[in-house]
C-alpha cells in the first residue's frame, strides 16, 4: 500500500511538473525582449540582464507582486507565476522598460 501511495505521489508530481514551462525575457539595449508575454499559470520566467549595466525587475501588480532586485550583465533572475491575471513588469531603474505577462489557467 505505501509503495503504491508513493508510486501514485511520484506520478503525480511528474505530471504537474510535465506541464510548466520556462520563458526567456532577455533585457537588451535598455528594453525587454518581448513587450508582451502569454504564459500558464505554474510557468516560469527568466530575465537574463544582457546588457552592460545592472537592471532591477519589478511589479507591483495584483496577480503577481515582485521585486528580482538588482543584478548585473551575464545574471538571470527566474519567478513562478501560479494566478491568473495580468502583470505589468517594470525595471526600477530605466523607466521605460515595460513588458505585460498575461497568466492564464
Amino acid at each position: 500500500m505505501f509503495l503504491r501511495n508513493l508510486f501514485g505521489c511520484l506520478l503525480l508530481t511528474v505530471a504537474l511538473n510535465a506541464t510548466a514551462a520556462e520563458f526567456q525575457v532577455d533585457q537588451k539595449d535598455k528594453q525587454f525582449s518581448v513587450s508582451h508575454l502569454k504564459i500558464k499559470a505554474g510557468d516560469t520566467v527568466n530575465f537574463v540582464n544582457t546588457d552592460p549595466f545592472f537592471h532591477n525587475v519589478f511589479s507591483l501588480s495584483d496577480a503577481r507582486t515582485f521585486d528580482l532586485g538588482s543584478y548585473p550583465q551575464g545574471q538571470g533572475r527566474t519567478i513562478t507565476f501560479n494566478d491568473p491575471g495580468a502583470v505589468e513588469v517594470e525595471c526600477a531603474i530605466h523607466s521605460q522598460m515595460k513588458l505585460v505577462i498575461e497568466v492564464t489557467k
